[in-house]
């Protein structure tokens, strides 16, 4: 796993598509370890500036909240990828990992973080990821003091031999957010989830 303090100038993220989606599809069909695990976490609230810019310069995330879904996580991991092509694996259940060779959030294109639905017989920070509507904030606190809200446009649920590439990794206008886990049904014969389960945000407004 990377520092995520330090982010080195990269490729365009349509460049990369082909190779993440791959090396992600991989990291999540291993996301599920367990057993589903029930249960809802509390909802919180947060405000911040409004009046965006479309995008701002680079800076590393160290906090993720999403207040409908009660998350609040500052463990943050930089996910590269591994000799074989296959995304790093963020370790533990409140873990999120931000792929270091996409946009970081706030910058122009779509920041991609994942994190784990389950994780040995625990709730994941994403465990909730499905359940996440549109309207609903995201909010990412970076290394240079801003704190950025994304509003989810929308949530979708894929087969994961259907996986959309370009809708997730292709180049935007302005600054969006990938949120990934994985969903559906457990498959017990190979320890592994049927579905992706991906949110699509767009920053709003931010606070220095």
């Amino acid at each position: 796993m990377r520092d995520v303090t330090s982010h080195r100038s990269r490729p365009s993220v349509r460049r990369l598509a082909g190779t993440v989606a791959l090396a992600l599809l991989l990291l999540l069909s291993g996301c599920g370890i367990t057993e589903r695990i029930s249960g809802h976490a509390e909802a919180g609230t947060e405000q911040v500036r409004e009046e965006a810019p479309e995008f701002l310069p680079p800076s590393p995330p160290e906090r993720l909240r999403i207040p409908a879904l009660g998350v609040d996580s500052d463990m943050f991991v930089g996910l590269g990828l591994q000799p074989d092509n296959t995304l790093e694996v963020p370790e533990g259940a409140e873990a999120v990992g931000w792929y270091v060779e996409s946009p970081t959030p706030g910058e122009r294109g779509p920041s991609v973080l994942a994190a784990h639905v389950d994780w040995q017989n625990q709730k994941g920070v994403f465990f909730e990821l499905r359940n996440l509507e549109v309207g609903d904030d995201v909010i990412v606190d970076r290394a240079d003091g801003t704190s950025i809200r994304f509003v989810v446009n929308e949530v979708e649920q894929y087969p994961k031999n259907e996986f959309p590439t370009e809708k997730v990794y292709g180049d935007t206008e302005g600054a969006e957010l990938r949120l990934i886990t994985c969903g559906g049904d457990f498959d017990h014969s190979v320890a592994s989830y049927r579905d992706n389960v991906v949110a699509y945000a767009t920053m709003v407004d931010y606070a220095e």
